[in-house]
């Protein structure tokens, strides 16, 4: 079983407006509120990809219940811990360029953190934990090391995609995958990166660090997949972008929830792509008709 974990989720909710005045009245001219959070958009994309999993993390209040609902709706299990405080809401403003209001989330008690751990001592050794996003304040910088100790402990596998000290932290205990992009590779060495080369020299430090395969996405540029003997890289299907949401957390669920059924890291490769591209391409996340159109556009080479 594939579990996404998501410590602090959100309704987004999206608003279209034709203008903006500050300090004036602004009618929306199209609104949407979807279940969001990093490991949230992964469980979406994997269902459509046909990958069983079970959503867990924490949520709390009215806003929680919206998005338990809606994960329901689309038969996707759920096992999360029931805080007392109401889970955030995130606004996307959109008029032009998009404009985002992130919430603060909950504070997590002891007693609701120590929850999630017990639920993760209970993996087996096929299960497989992606972690992904931000760590609550009140949970401290140390939890995913927690988390990650629970699965390893397990014998379960783990793919994280976070960013900064906790990915570098992590490193130690082999995840299966880690995935930044070429941004937050060089902010993560503090260095510029400017070509394809330079970018392949980070990534592999990466893999010197402990990571078993690290996956780089480089926008319009397509993608570098880094194993332990090989780099490839892999083009970007053409498009109109939509979308700036999910497309990193659709490209794990492809990648993850393909290697799950084959393990054959190439066309994990293409198919975790293809679902980047389509989640950039639509309004909301990837539907599995449009990965499919996109697969035979990806073409992956040896560097």
């Amino acid at each position: 079983m594939i579990y996404t974990v998501t410590l602090n989720p959100s309704i987004d909710y999206i608003v279209e407006v034709e203008d903006v005045k500050l300090g004036g009245l602004n009618r929306m001219k199209r609104d949407l509120k979807l279940p969001g959070g990093k490991g949230i958009n992964v469980s979406r994309v994997l269902k459509q990809l046909g990958a069983e999993n079970t959503a867990i993390g924490f949520l709390g209040g009215f806003t929680g219940r919206f998005i338990e609902d809606k994960l329901r709706e689309d038969c996707i299990q759920t096992d999360f811990v029931t805080v007392q405080d109401d889970t955030r809401i995130n606004i996307k403003l959109k008029h032009g360029d998009e404009t985002e209001i992130n919430g603060l989330g909950p504070d997590i008690s002891r007693e609701e953190a120590d929850a999630l751990l017990r639920k993760l001592s209970e993996l087996h050794e096929d299960d497989i934990v992606i972690l992904s996003g931000s760590i609550p304040p009140s949970l401290g910088g140390d939890f995913y090391e927690r988390l990650i100790g629970s699965c390893r402990q397990a014998g379960a596998e783990f793919v994280i995609d976070t960013t900064g000290e906790a990915l570098m932290k992590a490193l130690v205990h082999k995840p299966l995958l880690v995935k930044p992009n070429h941004h937050e590779l060089a902010e993560l060495f503090d260095v510029d990166l400017h070509t394809r080369e330079e970018i392949t020299t980070y990534g592999r430090k990466l893999l010197e660090a402990g990571a078993r395969n690290v996956l780089i996405s480089m926008a319009g540029e397509g993608a570098l997949l880094i194993t332990a003997d090989k780099v490839y890289h892999a083009t970007a299907p053409k498009g109109t972008v939509k979308n700036s949401v999910g497309a990193g957390d659709s490209m794990i669920a492809g990648f993850v929830g393909t290697y799950v059924l084959n393990s054959d890291p190439l066309e994990a490769f293409r198919t975790g792509v293809a679902s980047g591209s389509a989640t950039a391409f639509s309004d909301d996340l990837a539907e599995r008709s449009l990965i499919e159109q996109l697969q035979p556009q990806v073409q992956i080479s040896e560097c």
